[in-house]
């Protein structure tokens, strides 16, 4: 691929995802109409899921037990990453006394698993890397057929270990409403 080709590439991702992002914005202002009265003594909040977790009802239905702590009620569910939240504002005066974060806008564990996924693939992209100048150094010769195995054997094993990591977050949390965000 040319410099311009990659540059004109880049330049589209970015204003299709641009696009998306005021698409999202846009809905997330007008999906519900308010008028003053409506907003008076109510605030809102819309929490994330960069997983998609909600488009599973019982993890819906986790959030809204855990929301509902601190007096938030479901408005609407927007799609699998987003739900909007109200409560009273006189709620606030309650705030102290949660064991929860009246305020948080995202749940689940994504970017903490994304996180270790990237560090694995930077470790073992490291190790190849070395491995492959250490060989070179001893005179030893790899055929290209060996240094594609090896990479396709890095990625298996780093890909193994995100679905490992992956389901041990979903199977280590607790069954009822987590209280610690």
């Amino acid at each position: 691929m040319s410099n311009g080709a990659f540059v004109a590439t880049s330049a589209a991702t970015t204003a299709a995802a641009a696009a998306h992002a005021a698409k999202m914005r846009d809905e997330e202002e007008n999906m519900t109409g308010y008028n003053k009265e409506d907003l008076n003594g109510w605030e809102f909040k819309i929490v994330r899921s960069s997983m998609g977790t909600f488009s599973n009802y019982e993890k819906v239905q986790e959030v809204c037990r855990q929301e509902a702590k601190a007096g938030w009620e479901l408005v609407e569910k927007f799609d699998q990453y987003r739900l909007r939240f109200k409560r009273r504002t006189d709620m606030r005066s309650k705030d102290q006394f949660l064991d929860i974060d009246p305020y948080r806008t995202s749940v689940g564990g994504g970017g903490k698993t994304v996180g270790i996924i990237v560090g694995l693939s930077i470790f073992f992209l490291g190790a190849f890397i070395f491995l492959v100048m250490y060989l070179k150094n001893q005179h030893i010769r790899i055929e290209p057929t060996g240094i594609v195995m090896i990479i396709i054997s890095v990625g298996i094993l780093v890909l193994l270990i995100s679905l490992i990591v992956s389901r041990f977050g979903r199977s280590s949390r607790p069954k009822g409403p987590k209280t610690n965000y």
